[in-house]
């Protein structure tokens, strides 16, 4: 029966961690939270629930969280982001995979998004699978924006979903383009990208269309719509940034945003 420690990672949590640390009650053995210097009350919060609480200042989704798994005390990590929950469903599985001898270095959970009050289930949102459940020592975090785990073999898949709150409104989206399209156009620029003006006048139209109708957003009603259209703005600013920095425009603003879930 393999112990196992949920790693998080938080800054200004405190509306969504009670429900993330409350879903992990009876499945982790150990929970650690590294906090990127919150001013609310996301540490008491993390502290009440029993979690090993740590303090690092953000740089970046992937570090942050593979300092989370060196704090660890157990090999097997379930990485979840605090505005993420158990299923029934998951948690059952979690908890027949820790009576059972692992076979995999990693596992796949599914991802199933609330957004604006509504399931999404088309849009590409869904299913989406991600790897959370890994060996620490045959694996670890990559990537500056949309992190993800890497490790030698195939994942094993979980039953059951892993819940996922995001964005309330409109304007919080739009905000989160803006953030992570910064980021991405500082990533692109620091790899010596050079095109910018055929993919931000192509790629738009393309990812509105594959979203909506090659992806059945149309059935996710008016969120599909926004959806889409959101995808599509993500990337028509990602290359517009791209092309300031490349002609020698203002700096873009903040290297890094907020460590919110992606």
């Amino acid at each position: 029966m393999p112990p196992l420690t949920a790693i998080l990672i938080a800054y200004n949590e405190e509306e969504n961690l009670p429900r993330a640390l409350a879903s992990l009650e009876g499945v982790a053995d150990e929970i650690v939270l590294v906090d990127s210097g919150s001013t609310d009350r996301t540490v008491e919060i993390g502290q009440r629930f029993g979690a090993r609480v740590f303090t690092k200042p953000f740089a970046g989704f992937a570090e942050q969280k593979n300092y989370a798994a060196e704090q660890a005390a157990n090999d097997w990590l379930f990485s979840m982001d605090c505005d993420e929950a158990l299923s029934p469903e998951l948690r059952q599985s979690l908890l027949e995979w820790k009576r059972s001898e692992p076979d995999r270095a990693g596992y796949e959970v599914s991802r199933f998004t609330k957004y604006l009050g509504r399931w999404i289930r088309h849009s590409g949102w869904y299913p989406d699978y991600i790897v959370r459940l890994y060996r620490r020592d045959r694996g670890q975090f990559f990537g500056l924006l949309h992190e993800n785990v890497r490790f030698t073999g195939p994942p094993g898949r979980l039953v059951g979903e892993l819940q996922h709150f995001t964005m309330n409104s409109v304007a919080e989206h739009a905000a989160k383009v803006d953030s992570f399209t910064t980021i991405a156009a500082q990533d692109y620029f620091q790899r010596g990208r050079k095109s910018w003006r055929i993919p931000m006048l192509l790629l738009p139209p393309w990812t509105f269309f594959q979203s909506l109708v090659l992806r059945l957003g149309l059935l996710d009603g008016y969120r599909g719509w926004l959806i889409a259209w959101m995808a599509a703005r993500y990337v028509f600013l990602k290359y517009y940034r791209l092309g300031l920095l490349r002609r020698g425009g203002p700096p873009l603003g903040e290297t890094m945003p907020p460590p919110h879930g992606n």
